[in-house]
């Protein structure tokens, strides 16, 4: 890969892993569109762990209090919000980890045609409009019980499917739920580093089995300008959210779905 092609698909996973827009669609399609070769395995390993980093080091006061309740609840017994947020995290991984495990060789062979991206962009991109505006917006993620969790946990299932957006459909999820826009927000993005977590490992795994090369300039390269471009996404879409609505990311959706029904179909 030459500078361009890691600068471009690096800053643009990074800014489109936490929007409701889907960052796998655009890894895919992108390099399609432009006539770029597949960046490959190890690649995308990378970019999405420099988006890990940069949502750790956005909620690390977030992130250390959640720790220090959670020892607490397993040594101690005691209850705390934190503590329960952070039970509540991992259980609302689980859906998303086994399904994934079990699915990974039948997603990345059959569902990665441009039509399925530009349905599910379309599909799930209406139905975060449609939750967005019959929304209650009046709990926050405190306020989630099993049930809400495991519901949310199921949904990003949902997102094993490219162009489906895993920030898109946990936050229509907590949406139906009455959460507010930024409530919802922050629990996708929470939510988001264990399994960003164990996607890595699992395809880490697998590179080291079938003996993969790497190209460590180009890998952390990647990694820098999709941690810089993640913070920055996250950063501006929580400051935003409440003032923009997700109409925006709505027909963003829709209209890159047409696109590609347009060029790639």
């Amino acid at each position: 890969m030459d500078s361009l092609h890691i600068f471009v698909l690096a800053v643009l996973q990074g800014v489109t892993e936490f929007l409701p827009i889907s960052s796998s669609a655009h890894l895919v399609l992108v390099p399609q569109m432009l006539g770029w070769p597949d960046q490959g395995l190890v690649f995308d390993v990378a970019v999405h762990f420099g988006s890990l980093i940069a949502v750790v080091f956005y909620f690390r006061r977030e992130v250390w209090r959640m720790l220090i309740a959670w020892l607490a609840s397993i040594t101690r017994r005691e209850s705390s919000r934190d503590g329960w947020l952070a039970w509540w995290i991992i259980v609302g991984t689980l859906p998303a980890t086994i399904a994934g495990y079990l699915l990974r060789g039948d997603v990345e062979s059959v569902l990665r045609e441009p039509w399925i991206i530009a349905a599910a962009s379309i599909g799930f991109g209406l139905l975060l409009w449609f939750a967005d505006v019959t929304a209650r917006r009046q709990r926050d993620e405190f306020e989630l019980r099993l049930g809400d969790v495991l519901l949310i946990g199921c949904s990003q299932v949902l997102a094993l499917i490219p162009g489906t957006s895993r920030s898109g459909i946990t936050i229509t999820a907590g949406l139906m739920l009455g959460m507010s826009r930024q409530a919802a927000a922050r629990y996708s993005f929470l939510l988001a580093m264990p399994i960003i977590f164990a996607s890595g490992v699992l395809q880490s795994a697998r590179m080291l089995t079938e003996n993969i090369p790497i190209t460590w300039h180009d890998l952390l390269l990647g990694v820098v300008l999709s941690a810089i471009s993640a913070g920055l996404g996250i950063h501006y879409f929580l400051r935003l959210v409440d003032r923009l609505g997700m109409l925006p990311f709505v027909v963003y959706r829709v209209l890159l779905g047409v696109l590609i029904l347009i060029l790639l179909v």
